[in-house]
């Protein structure tokens, strides 16, 4: 079981417990003589350890800064970009206005002064192309992407780098924007889940940028296209940008155009600046989020974990996958399967540039809130104090690896992996060892990772749900803070 490297990307053949045979990554398999199925009950399994050999792109850094990435794929007329501008994104929001950055580039797109938004819109539905431009309300960098087919590509990149350098952020677009966008704010307070993400950042993260789930209408009315010119002026530089290019493209044709059409992105002397942790997390509350009338309750157990850099980073996804990655894990197993308190019961590893969360979540019938919670908490206990038994621990290490496998299915996909290594500074042989690295955790490792970040005394409680119902029986899982649906604490 081996990637290899061929004349046209890549071609592997899988086989991974539990899945059987799999095409991964590359050209298709050579057809087969058609044969009479025979169900089993199970799939073949292979013991033998995965090894990948990924192709990787060709490097370059340009005058201006931008780190160029390039990973050539002639099996289909088509280019995918992705340009990643390090400093402009949420996480450097002014405090007053969180979300400048995420308006600033959903703007961008509405107008240049040689192309209205209609214009854009109309000339890339012509060519079958997508350019556009997004931020995140927390996280470091904004994104512009785009695709087209290989015939359009200098054009299509053309477009976005007219959007990236020259946006004119109308009035009357902005306006249209803030109008729609505040009425779908209204909406969104009316969703359980929501009020759940957003009280679980505000307590995890404290007055950390990653704090932010939402934009609001303060903010809204704070925001002209004048505080939007003037981030994107300052913020969009190309000094610390990473242009990832990925498809029927070689280096020497990409670099031409990108030369050409971002010759005026001059280099800012802009430093890179690197996210900082937020504070360390207080003692375990519940934090009950009233809805009245409300016919389930929302769940969100979790605390602060790791860094995507951290060297428990291996450890802590063998340890989510076991607890609650999937519809294989302890979690959806007990509450869903044997239980029957919710569709489905889930857990997260949030590992960005900064200390992230681990995070477990379901929606359960009122009625059941109590045994809900209690057999969640009594998951994580678990975990805490036995070792996974060897099957279940070899099960999950597995599908880590098929997981991982089967992502890998296009040339965007595993440049997207080299892009994570660059900007995170991974060796560079960091995805081709994935496999081995992850069949190398221990249940020893495991149990002590989940002793070290699942520690009760940290672990805070969200619940969503009818104060008539549920107020009351929350309190035996520790000291709870009441809040209405607009986040303003009640007692």
């Amino acid at each position: 079981m081996r990637f290899q490297a061929t004349g046209k990307f890549v071609t592997s053949v899988v086989a991974v417990a539990g899945i059987g045979t799999v095409i991964a990554v590359g050209a298709q398999a050579p057809p087969q003589a058609s044969q009479a199925v025979v169900v089993k009950g199970r799939a073949p399994v292979s013991n033998e350890l995965l090894k990948l050999n990924l192709p990787r792109p060709t490097e370059a850094d340009l005058p201006n800064g931008v780190h160029l990435m390039v990973l050539e794929d002639r099996r289909a007329p088509q280019v995918n970009f992705q340009l990643l501008v390090r400093g402009a994104g949420g996480y450097f929001d002014p405090a007053d206005t969180p979300g400048l950055s995420s308006v600033t580039a959903t703007m961008m797109r509405e107008g240049t002064p040689t192309r209205t938004t209609t214009q854009i819109a109309e000339r890339l539905e012509t060519m079958s192309a997508t350019v556009n431009v997004s931020s995140s309300l927390s996280g470091p960098s904004a994104t512009l992407a785009g695709s087209s087919l290989t015939a359009n590509f200098e054009e299509t990149f053309g477009i976005a780098a007219d959007i990236l350098l020259n946006p004119t952020f109308p009035a009357e677009e902005f306006d249209r924007y803030r109008t729609r966008t505040k009425a779908g704010l209204i909406q969104q307070r009316s969703q359980p889940g929501f009020l759940a993400a957003e009280m679980f950042a505000r307590v995890a993260f404290g007055d950390h940028p990653a704090s932010r789930v939402s934009l609001t209408a303060d903010v809204l009315d704070k925001l002209t296209p004048a505080a939007l010119a003037a981030f994107h002026k300052a913020r969009f530089v190309p000094d610390h940008a990473v242009l990832a290019i990925a498809g029927d493209i070689s280096m020497a044709e990409a670099r031409k155009v990108i030369e050409s059409k971002l010759a005026a992105w001059k280099k800012a002397g802009t430093p890179l600046v690197q996210p900082a942790d937020p504070p360390a997390i207080g003692a375990a509350k519940v934090y009950f989020v009233a809805r009245p009338n409300s016919v389930q309750t929302s769940l969100s157990v979790g605390t602060q974990a790791i860094s995507r850099t951290s060297p428990d980073y291996d450890v802590v996804t063998v340890m989510n996958a076991v607890i609650g990655g999937g519809p294989t894990g302890r979690l959806f197993t007990h509450l869903r399967e044997e239980k029957g308190y919710t569709y489905g019961a889930y857990s997260n590893v949030s590992a960005p540039a900064f200390r992230g969360t681990w995070t477990a979540q379901t929606d359960v019938r009122t009625e059941v809130t109590d045994p809900a919670l209690t057999d969640l908490m009594g998951e994580i206990r678990r975990l805490r104090d036995e070792p996974v038994p060897a099957k279940e621990f070899d099960d999950k290490r597995r599908g880590i690896i098929a997981s991982f496998a089967l992502s890998l299915e296009s040339a965007p996909a595993v440049l997207n992996l080299h892009v994570q290594r660059y900007i995170y500074a991974l060796p560079m042989d960091y995805w081709d060892t994935v496999p081995a690295r992850t069949m190398a955790v221990t249940q020893a490792q495991v149990q002590a990772a989940a002793r070290k970040y699942l520690d009760p005394a940290r672990l805070q409680v969200v619940a969503v749900g009818d104060p008539a119902k549920i107020a009351d029986l929350l309190k035996k899982f520790g000291t709870v803070e009441t809040y209405d649906a607009n986040g303003k604490k009640m007692q």
